[in-house]
C-alpha cells in the first residue's frame, strides 16, 4: 500500500507550507509587518532620545515638567503593563519570551486577514510588543517615560505600550462593526 505523502511532513512543514501560502495571498500581510518594524523603530528611538539625549535617568528624580498634564518621568518596569507581574531574571525570561510567541502568534493570525482594520491592530501589538521585549533583554526591563499624572492617569508609559492599547481598540473597532454588519445582514434575509 503506498504511503500518503502528507502523513510524512511534519506538523511544522504542513503549517509552516499552510502559512507561506497564506501570506503569498494576502497583500495586507507585507505592508502591516512594515507598519509593525515602524512602530518598532519609533519605539526604540524615543527610548534612546531619552536615555542617550535627554540623559532622564540622571536628571533629578528622573523627571522633566514639561506642562500642568505631562511630564516626563523615568521609570524601569520590570513587569508587563503598568508593572503588572514584576520580578527577577526568571520573570524577565519568562515575559520576553511570552512576548515573541505572542508576536509569532499574531503574525500567523495576520496571514489570514482581508480586512484592513484588523490587519492595522495587529501590526501595532506585533511592533509594540516586540519593543518592549527587546528592552527587557536590553536593559532587563522596559523603559517608560511618558506621564500624564497630571491629568490624573496614574501610569508611566512609552511608545510600544500606546501601540499595543491603539492596536486592541483597533480590533474592537473592527469586531464590532463586524457584529453590526453580520446583524444587519441576518435582519434584512
Amino acid at each position: 500500500m503506498a504511503k500518503d505523502k502528507s502523513r510524512d511532513k511534519s506538523w511544522l512543514q504542513r503549517h509552516g507550507s499552510l502559512w507561506r501560502r497564506q501570506i503569498a495571498r494576502n497583500r495586507k500581510y507585507w505592508p502591516s509587518l512594515g507598519l509593525a518594524a515602524g512602530i518598532l523603530v519609533l519605539d526604540q528611538i524615543s527610548k534612546f532620545w531619552i536615555l542617550n539625549i535627554l540623559r532622564l535617568p540622571e536628571r533629578p528624580f528622573g523627571h522633566i515638567d514639561i506642562s500642568a498634564i505631562f511630564d516626563l518621568t523615568f521609570v524601569q518596569n520590570r513587569g508587563i503593563s503598568f508593572g503588572l507581574f514584576a520580578g527577577g531574571l526568571e520573570a524577565r525570561l519568562i515575559l520576553s519570551t511570552l512576548s515573541v510567541l505572542v508576536a509569532l502568534f499574531l503574525m500567523r493570525w495576520l496571514a489570514r486577514q482581508r480586512r484592513m482594520m484588523t490587519a492595522m491592530g495587529i501590526a501595532f501589538i506585533i511592533g509594540g510588543a516586540l519593543g518592549n521585549a527587546l528592552d527587557r533583554v536590553r536593559f532587563g526591563y522596559v523603559v517608560d517615560f511618558l506621564d500624564f499624572s497630571g491629568a490624573y492617569f496614574p501610569w508611566v508609559f512609552n511608545v510600544a505600550d500606546m501601540a499595543i492599547n491603539v492596536g486592541v481598540i483597533f480590533l474592537i473597532i473592527d469586531a464590532v462593526r463586524q457584529a453590526r454588519s453580520g446583524r444587519s445582514s441576518n435582519k434584512s434575509t
